[in-house]
């Protein structure tokens, strides 16, 4: 289930972005960026449509995946 995330807190956002890079650990290309502009960049992928927040029912967790590759109902 899609999360709108104008439905948010904005602290209860920035901290599931927070959570996110924390556990991704994503590369951010040649130049290492700062962790408060990872959080920013997600939260700001977030915000364009590039990245949704997504609900497990299954697993019970929120997550942030591309918005392209989202399946309604196809949970892991």
């Amino acid at each position: 289930m899609i999360i709108p995330i104008d439905e948010l807190a904005p602290d209860t956002l920035n901290n599931i972005a927070r959570e996110f890079v924390l556990r991704e650990g994503t590369d951010y290309g040649e130049i290492e960026a700062a962790f408060a502009d990872k959080v920013e960049q997600v939260i700001a992928k977030l915000k364009n449509g590039e990245a949704i927040l997504v609900y497990s029912e299954l697993h019970e967790t929120v997550d942030i995946r591309p918005a392209d590759s989202y399946q309604p109902g196809g949970e892991e």
